[in-house]
Parts: C-alpha cells; structure tokens; sequence
C-alpha cells in the first residue's frame, strides 16, 4: 500500500498455515437390481436414507431385492451416504456391457470410498470391482461369497468364468478389496413377518462407515455386531477359520450371548504382504487423498526453500494428528513418521523439470489379530514383580 496520510492502517497477512484436511470414507457405492427395475435405470443416485431410496426406486409392489437389503442394512448398521445405480436386469454380468457402464458412473463420484455389487458372486464380477478400485486407486470393493458353496475348500480356489473351479475373488496384490462369508439371515423390510438370507456387503459397508466415523479409518471394522442379523447361512467353527482367515476370507460369526459378528479384517491381498489389512489398506488410501486435495495451492508455487518448509509443516501437522488419534504406531511423532522435502529430494535437475518432490514415510497401527496371553505358575506366591 502507499501510505500518504497519517493514521492507523490494518492490513490482512496470510499465516502460511494450509492444513490438510482429512477426506471422507465412509460414502458407499452399491449397484445391483432395485425393486422397481424401471427406476433410475443407469443413473447414479445419492441416497441418505432409507426412505429417500423407496422413494427413488420401489414401486407399491415393493419386491425386495439383494441391492434393496444391502441398502437397508447400510443404513441400519450405520452407514449415513451412498450412492445408488440401478442396472435394472438381474442377468447383468458386471464385467460386461450394460453392466460396466453401471460401475463406471461410480468413477465420476470422488467421495465414494466403499464399492459393494450386493448378491454379485461371479468370477467377472469379482475382478470388474477389484479392477475398479485398483484403477482408481481411492476406493474399497466389498465383495461377497455365493449364497451357497460347495464346500469350505472352494472358497479358497479362485473362481473362474465357467464357475466350475472355485468360488474366491482374485488376488489384489495392493489389497483394495475384502471378501466376506457367508451370508446372513434378516427380517425382510418390505414383510416383516419373513425372514430372508441376503449377501453381507450392505451391512458390513455400514459397519466400515460406523467404525470411520465413532473410531477412525484406522480401526479395523471387525469384532463389531452385524445389527439386523439373525442367523447365519453357514456357522464357522473356530478350526474351520483357521484356514479361510489366513487365505483372505473374512468370516460372520455367531458368537453364543455376544450376537453375529464380523470376525476377520483381511484383504485379499498376499498373506504375508504389507496390504493384507483392511485397516492399513484404508488408512493409506485415506491419507494419500488428504494430502492430493490439500496441496493443490502448491502448484506454480516458487520451487524454494520457503516452499519446503511449508510443505513439510502442513504435512507434517497433518500426520500429527494422525498420530494423536493412535492411526500410527510409535512411541513419539518420530518414530510414527517422517517427511522430508528439501534440496536433496529436489536437486537442481528436478526443479528445472518444473517438480517438487516429497517424500512421506508412516508406520500404520495393525490390528491385534491374535491375542496371546503366555501363563505360567509362580512359585514364590503372588508377588511377580
């Protein structure tokens, strides 16, 4: 300003503080077969209640349908936002055609985090959903196992095209998908005096969007009741698990005065890979996001030194809070994480190519799976200090 006459002059001067906000993760996708086929048909509908959905796709016939249960089930297990495509014909192979059309409007939505195709247990289904959420890279497939197998030890096959081998998704080498087992028994919505075995996707989505929402992303959605759940399709033993669980199989317990519960957090990532958590998946999914929606003001931004430092600060700040919430593992911020933008990770040739690298290290909390508790005798009574 030129300042001529005396007098007091306010000017307004930017903190530099851009924090970066954590996205959202709890917006599901679902797409199936609504109870009125002629409704919405390939239309991608944003849902935020039970009632809002028969209003946008149930006629006064009311025929419920794999997709209306899912829904039902989001919502009553937690789930506040989706997003609805009707393919409109059971017949549908997502793989294909009409079908992938209908998965690709899921592709224009940024804030689905959840994708679900309830009842859909095809081997083209399967890798349609996977393949959707690897591209995009900012999202979750929730898949289900067929309403009946032949046996446990099918599950632990690949499916293929023809149905005849097994009845397990692909694997993702990133983890971006979940496969659960097996499907519950509910109260139909639209007859309540009925009862209905349905795929477990809608519920178990509800249960991702509760956990994000009461506990964080970082929360492994598992040993939470599945509301609504009255019986099983299949009731897992203890030993029977012990095999799916470590091939990716996430099971629906019925645990005797503790209800149905979601009892495995496994992607289907390798066993013994860095994805193989459905938490840590999320989590880095989450934080990746974060940190893309945030820093775009850093685009054209002078390549100095000034810019690091704030690149650093508002990254940092961000990973921070992480921590604070127990998202990373680690005693102090350090050993949690680490982000470095400096003059070695942008020597003089890389600004010239008009880039500012950072680079981002965290160590996500994993779940306690297995809960050990080593006992012995004392001899010396009970003083074991």
């Amino acid at each position: 300003m030129n300042y001529r006459t005396p007098g007091v002059f306010i000017e307004e001067v930017s903190s530099g503080a851009k924090p970066i906000e954590a996205v959202g993760t709890s917006t599901a996708g679902f797409i199936g077969v609504a109870p009125d086929r002629t409704k919405n048909v390939h239309k991608a509908v944003q849902i935020a209640n039970w009632t809002q959905f028969q209003q946008e796709f149930v006629s006064e016939e009311k025929n419920s349908t794999d997709l209306s249960h899912a829904v039902f089930g989001f919502f009553q297990n937690g789930g506040s936002m989706c997003h609805i495509v009707n393919i409109g014909n059971d017949k549908t192979i997502l793989g294909e055609g009409e079908g992938r059309k209908g998965l690709a409007l899921f592709e224009e939505i940024d804030n689905i985090a959840i994708v679900a195709a309830p009842g859909f247990t095809d081997a083209q289904t399967y890798d349609a959903m996977l393949t959707h959420c690897e591209r995009l890279e900012d999202r979750f497939a929730i898949l289900d196992s067929p309403e009946k197998v032949e046996s446990l030890r099918s599950l632990l096959k690949v499916a293929t095209p023809d149905g005849t081998d097994g009845a397990k998704p692909r694997q993702t080498d990133r983890g971006f998908g979940g496969f659960y087992f097996p499907w519950i028994e509910i109260t139909d919505p639209f007859d309540p005096v009925s009862t209905v075995m349905v795929p477990p996707s809608g519920h178990v989505a509800g249960i991702y969007a509760k956990t994000d929402t009461r506990r964080g992303v970082h929360k492994a959605p598992a040993n939470v009741i599945v509301n609504g759940a009255l019986n099983l399709a299949y009731k897992i033993t203890h030993s029977e698990q012990s095999e799916l669980n470590v091939n990716g199989v996430n099971c629906i317990r019925s645990f005797s005065g503790e209800g149905i519960r979601v009892w495995g957090a496994r992607t289907l990532a390798p066993g013994a890979g860095e994805w193989r958590y459905i938490n840590v998946r999320r989590l880095m999914t989450m934080v990746q996001r974060s940190i893309a929606a945030s820093t775009k003001w850093v685009v054209f931004e002078p390549n100095t030194e000034v810019l690091w430092k704030s690149i650093r600060r508002n990254v940092e700040a961000f990973l921070y809070r992480l921590w604070l919430q127990g998202a990373l593992k680690g005693t102090t911020p350090e050993q949690a994480y680490f982000v470095k933008c400096d003059n070695e990770t942008n020597p003089q040739e890389t600004i010239d190519a008009g880039m500012v690298v950072t680079v981002i290290g965290v160590a996500p909390a994993k779940p306690a799976e297995f809960v050990i508790f080593r006992i012995g005798q004392s001899n010396d009574g009970t003083d074991i200090s």
